[in-house]
């Protein structure tokens, strides 16, 4: 059977799953402040963990990281979504703290690190996709910017929206799914 945990479930937890939130007022199942670590459970504990719309409000994002890396199993799965930073949306919200784009947990990954000696978490990436505003998705866009998922040899065209076109053609949502490795 998955175990699975929904890491600041709010009032929408994931069907199946425990949810852990620091506000008594949500589903959760667990009372913690996420911004306190470690959590309470067992390393090695989660097959699949969810997270929406919480790691831009964390204070410690590699803190964050490195506790759902603690209690997800080897092979298991975190998966996380967060507003892209240019999202014309994210400053409504006074409790944001973090701005992501899709390249903002390369750090984590072994074959993309930048600086290697900030953390030994290891994430797989299985999936990065960028949700881009309703008008640029209906012109074409968001396919274009998310080619790379189809194949890798389409890299530049998220990179090149990046650096260059995000902040005329905006992004909305990021989705970021991880595989963990560990070695045992």
């Amino acid at each position: 059977m998955t175990k699975i945990l929904d890491v600041g479930c709010g009032t929408n937890k994931y069907e199946g799953a425990i949810g852990l939130d620091h506000n008594p007022r949500t589903a959760a199942d667990v009372i913690h402040d996420l911004g306190t670590v470690p959590y309470p459970f067992a390393d090695d504990e989660f097959d699949l963990i969810v997270s929406r719309h919480v790691v831009e409000h964390v204070p410690d994002v590699m803190a964050f990281v490195g506790e759902l890396y603690r209690i997800t199993k080897n092979g298991g799965t975190i998966r996380l979504v967060t507003p892209h930073y240019t999202n014309p949306d994210w400053a409504t919200d006074p409790t944001h703290r973090n701005h992501f784009n899709s390249y903002s947990f390369n750090t984590f990954l072994p074959d993309r690190q930048v600086f290697d000696f900030y953390t030994d978490v290891r994430l797989k990436p299985v999936k990065t996709y960028v949700s881009l505003a309703n008008l640029w998705r209906a012109l074409g866009f968001e396919f274009v910017v998310n080619l790379d998922q189809r194949s890798p040899r389409f890299r530049f065209t998220r990179k090149f929206w990046e650096f260059y076109l995000s902040y005329i053609f905006r992004g909305k949502e990021l989705y970021f799914e991880f595989e963990v490795v560990k070695d045992r």
